[in-house]
């Protein structure tokens, strides 16, 4: 596979992280509103709520961090994919401008392409790991919540 195909492939795949994002903010929207409603209303077992809540908002604001990481290095992506006859050059201009802004501990890394592929893959897999616990909990809360109100 040539350098600019693999680039702009993955490019393309880190992009899926934001229609990821898209989803888990809504979650973490419906855990917001829906600890507002267990305060608003008698709900039994309050306690279980507000720690549902709170896992969910914390998966939520790991998937946000994750996805804008992912969303970075897909923009970075697809930026050297149209580059790609250059790309030691741009990619020791790259290196030195993360540097610069601190988001890199090192101007110079050593790093092959291929590495920062799977790196960057890897930051789309915690993102999605994120999304994942965070709809498990939603489902347990759709799934617990009228049998614990049954039971209260």
């Amino acid at each position: 596979m040539s350098g600019e195909t693999q680039l702009a492939l993955v490019a393309s795949l880190l992009k899926r992280g934001r229609q990821v994002e898209r989803l888990a903010d809504g979650i973490s929207l419906l855990a917001v509103l829906f600890g507002l409603a267990a305060l608003l209303i008698d709900a039994p077992a309050p306690w279980f709520s507000a720690v549902l809540c709170s896992l969910l908002l914390l998966a939520g604001l790991l998937q946000k961090f994750f996805a804008l990481r992912v969303a970075l290095d897909a923009d970075l992506f697809a930026h050297l994919a149209v580059r790609s006859d250059q790309l030691t050059q741009h990619t020791q201009v790259l290196d030195q401008s993360l540097f610069s802004l601190g988001l890199k501990a090192n101007p110079l890394d050593q790093r092959d392409w291929q590495a920062r592929s799977l790196a960057a893959m890897g930051l789309l897999r915690k993102q999605l790991l994120c999304f994942a616990v965070q709809a498990v909990l939603a489902l347990a809360s759709i799934l617990l919540l009228p049998l614990l109100h049954v039971a209260g």
